[in-house]
């Protein structure tokens, strides 16, 4: 349950370490994002000496990857990640990094993510 003021990690290679959600995309009451949601955040954290172009204070658009709050499948088990971390996106939802870390759930893939999905190293 990601909601505005939420820090998130990113769990990418795109320049930022940690942003910061203002927006939840959807609707406009839709207050928390779950995995696979769209937010809109600012970067507080990012590389000093980056090539890509993503710097402190810039706006940016995220997926949800992981979340704390426990996600409930359709067989019955529970799935729960020890932090908040999003993958920076762009407009056509490609992912901005070339590698993605850490694991990765299968409703990404769900959620139409297939390209984030394949950079994953670890699916859970």
């Amino acid at each position: 349950m990601i909601q505005e003021r939420s820090i998130l990690k990113v769990a990418d290679n795109s320049g930022a370490k940690i942003v910061r959600c203002f927006r939840v995309l959807g609707g406009s009451r839709k207050r928390y994002a779950g995995i696979g949601d769209i937010v809109i955040a600012s970067v507080q954290v990012a590389e000093p000496r980056n090539t890509k172009g993503i710097k402190k204070k810039d706006i940016v658009k995220c997926v949800l990857v992981r979340q704390r709050n426990p996600l409930r499948r359709a067989d019955g088990t529970v799935l729960r990640f020890d932090e908040n971390a999003v993958v920076l996106i762009d407009d056509k939802k490609e992912p901005k990094g070339t590698r993605i870390f850490g694991p990765l759930p299968r409703e990404v893939k769900e959620k139409g993510y297939e390209s984030i999905f394949t950079m994953a190293e670890e699916i859970v």
